[in-house]
């Protein structure tokens, strides 16, 4: 008898740690780490905030208020799992991305998301406020971002490489003072001597990028064959269509020059016969003239002859009136 309840014992006892173990290994309903622990997200593994209901904290090493939060908000992420709740934990530092995607400007931020809908949680940081807010869903009463807000469209992704960038150039410039600072103590380098130095570099790296970027897009959109040519041949093509232009401007010239010669003779033409109308005109203007002056001449009166004895009487004549011509037009 003993022996069977040892037996039934020590069958308990495995299966009670092998109930234990396959808990273990299949992933809990809430989505929590085991004993509800606090989950950190980065760049890589943020999309698992969009499906389930989350708190995200987003913090900095060096904040004040982010390590005055953190015992706060690790107490909160074991109790949030009895109302079904994810809480995690964004660090700005590791992952900038991030930080542009929610467009944080402040430290510590903390969002609330529910299946993909985002909205900024703005009450006390204590962990009855939290737990309070969570249960009792006051959450439905915050306005979920808008869609040109919410972090998983394009722009904001766009915006995100900003972000990621801005922090590249930030740990570039670290690198370069601590470089710099040991170039002048090591090697006593002065200081325009390392500036001198980093800008040489930068020429030849800009050089070196612009030539692989050329090359890239001659190997993708590569020059059709009518478009090849040696140098030689495109000076060639380049001296005929100088001699080309220089023909065209000497047949403009000889052009210009005949037109310059027909206006000319045009204008003589155009200059006689103007000569031959004023002397047409003048033709029959004379004959008044001339009649005039006859008019002006004295009338000669024929003077009767004596009479003589025996003859006849003369015939009494009578002067002729001259006509007076008509005044021409």
């Amino acid at each position: 008898m003993q022996r069977k309840s040892h037996l039934v014992a020590v069958s308990c006892v495995i299966a009670v740690l092998l109930a234990q173990a396959a808990l273990a290994q299949s992933p809990t309903h809430s989505g929590l780490q085991p004993g509800g622990k606090l989950i950190e997200l980065d760049e890589d593994n943020w999309h698992r905030m969009l499906q389930g209901e989350w708190m995200i904290e987003f913090f900095a090493p060096w904040c004040p208020a982010c390590k005055n939060l953190a015992p706060t908000w690790e107490r909160f992420a074991r109790v949030a799992k009895d109302v079904q709740v994810q809480v995690a934990k964004i660090d700005v530092t590791t992952s900038p991305s991030l930080s542009g995607r929610f467009f944080v400007t402040a430290l510590p931020t903390i969002y609330h998301v529910k299946d993909g809908e985002f909205r900024q949680y703005r009450g006390a940081r204590d962990g009855d406020a939290l737990l309070f807010f969570v249960k009792k869903k006051q959450w439905e009463s915050i306005e979920p971002l808008s869609a040109w807000k919410k972090p998983d469209t394009i722009h904001m992704s766009v915006l995100s490489y900003f972000f990621k960038l801005s922090h590249t150039l930030k740990h570039t410039q670290k690198l370069f003072k601590d470089f710099n600072g040991r170039l002048q103590e090591e090697y006593g380098l002065p200081t325009w001597g390392s500036y001198a130095l980093f800008a040489i570099a930068t020429i030849f790296v800009g050089a070196a990028l612009g030539l692989m970027l050329v090359c890239l897009v001659d190997f993708v959109y590569p020059p059709k064959k009518s478009q090849r040519q040696s140098f030689s041949e495109s000076q060639e093509h380049l001296a005929d269509g100088v001699e080309d232009l220089a023909t065209e401007e000497i047949e403009d010239d000889a052009e210009a020059e005949q037109n310059e010669d027909s206006d000319e003779e045009e204008q003589d033409d155009d200059d006689e016969e103007d000569n031959e109308e004023e002397d047409s005109e003048e033709q029959p203007g004379d004959a008044p003239s001339q009649e005039k002056d006859a008019d002006s001449e004295p009338e000669k009166v024929e003077e009767p002859e004596p009479k003589q004895v025996g003859d006849a009487a003369p015939e009494k004549t009578e002067p002729v009136r001259k006509r007076k011509p008509r005044k021409g037009d």
